[in-house]
């Protein structure tokens, strides 16, 4: 039996320098790829988006082999960037999974060869129910590109693999192009952070992109002065909130002004008979409404402070509610 133990080794007797030299060739054989194919970009691109961007139904993202594994990450990306998306295996497209095709989606369809067999039969089917075909593929001349409404090249450049069998410059390639859709798409369609909250709610993600909206403090919560009440009112309201600041507003409401505890230490020998105008700080740091949650951690964390009134986005001196750096810990971002 042989002994599985010496294959690090004897991947190592080639010298870790020899080793870092291959790995670092594979990722330069394919950025010269990424390069050229960014390079190569033509009007087939702005075909292809216009394309999609008209399409009523889905777009489904097809592909076989490593193509097939590409196009599934490809559909992914398109549905979490707010064009719907699904991945459709050519072989099984074949054996039934073609009834998922409806008459007001597009294909995207993705074959390094454009000659693959299972190819043929969706073909036809596209061309029977009239859906427009986007390829991508290194192949002109053949049957994918001459039946593709709009088709992306992929530039003839060499694969990573040494024998120039496993799919692996070609792959990268595609992934990026359908990065480039998706997220150009994206743009076109204004795809806002809070959209992208609505698609990814849990994870990671779905915390970085929380708005301030969705966890500030608001209403009655709010400590909250008026320019002329006395110290000891503004003492009281911001023990009551528990923030460790108060809101000074005019008698329209608007804010004029914030009090903090450094405000109140720095003003110890002359609070009394002050009143709320003559303590607080005028031009306070501020979040608006609509901002995210991390936006709000790093404005505390760089302003050192630990609350942050939260203003009207169409009224910049109205007070919609106030963050404190807890609600953010809670949220457990940071």
């Amino acid at each position: 039996m042989s002994d599985c133990t010496s294959f690090p080794s004897l991947a190592y007797s080639s010298g870790p320098e020899r080793l870092v030299a291959l790995g670092r060739n594979v990722i330069a054989t394919e950025a010269e790829a990424l390069w050229a194919l960014g390079n190569e970009l033509d009007q087939s691109f702005g075909h292809a988006i216009a394309t999609l961007q008209q399409t009523k139904g889905r777009i489904c993202v097809c592909g076989l082999g490593k193509s097939g594994h590409i196009a599934r990450k490809i559909a992914a990306t398109l549905s979490a960037t707010g064009s719907p998306a699904i991945f459709l295996h050519a072989s099984e497209a074949v054996h039934g999974d073609l009834g998922a095709l409806h008459e007001a989606d597009t294909l995207l369809i993705l074959s390094n060869s454009g000659s693959t067999r299972e190819l043929g039969t969706i073909l036809l089917r596209a061309d029977h129910m009239n859906i427009p075909i986007v390829a991508i593929t290194s192949a002109r001349g053949s049957r994918l590109a001459e039946a593709a409404e709009t088709c992306l090249f992929l530039p003839n450049k060499a694969e990573a693999c040494p024998h120039q069998s496993s799919p692996t410059t070609s792959t990268t390639m595609m992934l990026a192009l359908g990065d480039a859709l998706a997220i150009t798409l994206m743009r076109l369609k204004g795809v806002t952070a809070a959209t992208l909250h609505s698609f990814h709610p849990g994870g990671r993600l779905g915390l970085d992109l929380v708005t301030v909206e969705s966890f500030m403090h608001r209403g009655e919560q709010l400590p909250i002065v008026a320019t002329d009440v006395c110290m000891q009112t503004v003492v009281a309201t911001m023990n009551e909130g528990g923030f460790g600041v108060a809101a000074v507003v005019d008698e329209k409401g608007h804010l004029e002004g914030v009090i903090t505890d450094g405000d109140l230490r720095r003003h110890a020998h002359s609070l009394r008979g002050a009143v709320a105008r003559d303590v607080m700080t005028r031009n306070p740091h501020v979040l608006f409404g609509g901002m995210l949650a991390r936006d709000a951690l790093e404005m505390l964390s760089d302003a050192r402070i630990t609350s942050l009134l939260v203003m009207d986005a169409e009224d910049e001196r109205r007070i919609i509610g106030l963050v404190h750096i807890h609600d953010l810990l809670r949220l457990e971002i940071g």
